[in-house]
């Protein structure tokens, strides 16, 4: 028998060339389910539906997803009380008591001082006068007192807030409530806050003597009015500095999430500010944790730590954009916390808070990276929450999968070949369930092509006549009807498919298959 020379073994092909596919392919997942690649059948009908694409007459081909992101930035890492939480929050009973009362009383002498200090004033829209600005030190010094009753009894400082000359706006990451509370005591400033903070007892009243810019983060309107009113106050050295969270939520102070530009667009020195809260037992983060168990751990803890770091002013060159900016920004912010960014955002939140809704399990496998999602697909965070109550409806297992079976069930299509085609498309991972990310994305990434308006007019014009549908497929004339008048105008289709991005492919011009139930 000849054996190779060293030189053959390299380039001798490992296995036979007679032999070109494996007879049993096993998932290493451990799901329990395999694909066995023999001629026909249903493995032939799933090897066609991953090599064929539903939307190739937009010109989509098929998109790769990374992995999605392993990090949960919100989640709080003691949502529950150990025994030695418990047996601490028993002997500091008393004192919470204690504190409970302290923080009521300070509460009210703050609330009483503000509003005689608001007494009679109109003019919000000008710097506050200096007279209403010392009766506002009643206030501040209440707002130490609360900190007091927090359990913060000192707290540590590193560095000094620069001039309101030199740097008018200051960012800071947020973790948790104490923030706004401490900067109100330090520096008084001007912050930006959602208009619903107005309407909050007491508070509502304290925050109004901030001359806070109110803003709409879902009216891009709104959102345009805060960054001229951040830009006006921010030019003008009578008012105070302006303090804004561009995080835009708390998160729990291990990761940075990604930055809204409200702060960066007036091309203003910035001096960034990074907040610590050292822990052991108790993370003090306000994440996915109710306020009142939060206030009631922080009452109960003997004392809570506290880190706030002033870092060096940051000067925008001429010419920098607010991205450009706010990446430096967050990377100095990120590099002084030893932290990473992340590309979430408020809209996550707003994701998770649905699915928990809906009564899903582990609702931390619907966070999408909103951010990301936003600048590459151009999805907005309300049109996000009606893809996932749409998905949500194709009832997801635990894991937050869906399965073939329950997407083309979600349309009443049954078995139908052309939505078996969209669910491969889907799954890119190839595991015959597909997640909310996924099924987002892949929305996302057909709605973008430049043919898809076009394709949604064509469709429209061969699919309907005069208003009647070819189509007898009760459940998709529900989704369409989107007005519920018994009638599909164009403006209905319309709306329907820029909601619905996938179902542009049920066009009979455009796929031959789109009627057709098929049952392998």
């Amino acid at each position: 028998m000849a054996y190779p020379t060293s030189g053959d073994h390299l380039q001798a092909p490992l296995l036979s060339e007679g032999i070109r596919y494996g007879e049993v392919i096993v998932d290493i997942d451990g799901d329990g389910s395999e694909r066995r690649m023999v001629g026909g059948g249903e493995a032939a009908a799933m090897t066609l539906f991953e090599d064929e694409n539903p939307f190739s007459f937009l010109g989509a081909s098929a998109f790769s997803l990374s992995p999605p992101s392993p990090v949960d930035p919100f989640r709080n890492h003691t949502p529950s009380m150990s025994f030695y939480g418990w047996c601490k929050a028993v002997v500091c009973l008393p004192i919470a008591l204690a504190r409970l009362l302290l923080f009521g009383l300070a509460l009210l002498i703050g609330f009483l001082a503000t509003k005689l200090a608001l007494l009679g004033w109109k003019d919000m829209k000008s710097p506050m006068p200096r007279w209403r600005c010392r009766i506002m030190w009643v206030t501040r010094i209440s707002s130490r007192i609360i900190l007091f009753s927090f359990g913060y009894h000192w707290i540590n400082r590193i560095g000094r807030p620069a001039s309101r000359e030199v740097a008018p706006i200051v960012v800071c990451n947020h973790v948790s409530y104490i923030e706004p509370i401490f900067f109100f005591y330090e520096l008084f400033p001007t912050i930006v806050a959602s208009e619903s903070h107005d309407l909050l007892p007491f508070v509502g009243t304290i925050i109004r003597a901030m001359q806070v810019i109110y803003v709409d983060r879902f009216s891009s309107s709104s959102r345009k009015n805060a960054v001229n009113e951040i830009k006006r106050k921010a030019l003008c050295n009578k008012f105070p500095h302006l303090l804004l969270f561009p995080e835009g939520t708390t998160t729990n102070g291990r990761f940075l999430i990604s930055f809204q530009h409200g702060a960066f667009i007036p091309s203003l020195p910035i001096q960034p500010v990074v907040v610590r809260y050292p822990h052991i037992h108790f993370d003090q983060s306000w994440g996915d944790i109710s306020l009142a168990k939060l206030m009631f751990r922080m009452f109960t803890q003997f004392h809570n730590f506290m880190e706030v770091e002033y870092l060096p002013v940051i000067f925008p060159s001429e010419d920098e954009t607010a991205s450009h900016l706010a990446k430096r920004t967050s990377y100095v912010m990120g590099n002084a916390l030893n932290v990473v960014q992340t590309s979430h955002a408020y809209g996550d939140i707003m994701l998770v808070k649905r699915a928990s809704e809906l009564s899903k399990d582990y609702c931390s496998n619907f966070l999408v990276e909103m951010a990301w999602v936003e600048s590459s697909f151009n999805i907005s965070t309300s049109e996000a929450l009606e893809l996932l109550d749409q998905f949500c409806a194709m009832n997801p297992d635990q894991s937050g999968r869906v399965k073939s079976n329950n997407f083309c069930s979600a349309f009443g299509l049954g078995d139908n070949l052309l939505f078996k085609k969209i669910f491969a498309y889907l799954d890119v991972e190839r595991k015959g369930s597909i997640t909310f990310r996924q099924f987002l994305v892949g929305s996302g990434n057909v709605r973008k092509q430049p043919l898809f308006m076009r394709a949604c007019e064509t469709a429209f014009n061969t699919y309907y006549c005069d208003g009647e549908s070819s189509c007898q497929l009760d459940r998709l004339i529900q989704l369409f009807d989107v007005d519920a008048d018994g009638k599909i105008d164009r403006d209905d289709y319309m709306r329907c498919l820029w909601k619905n991005p996938l179902l542009v492919s049920i066009s009979p011009s455009l796929s031959q298959t789109a009627v057709l139930a098929v049952h392998l």
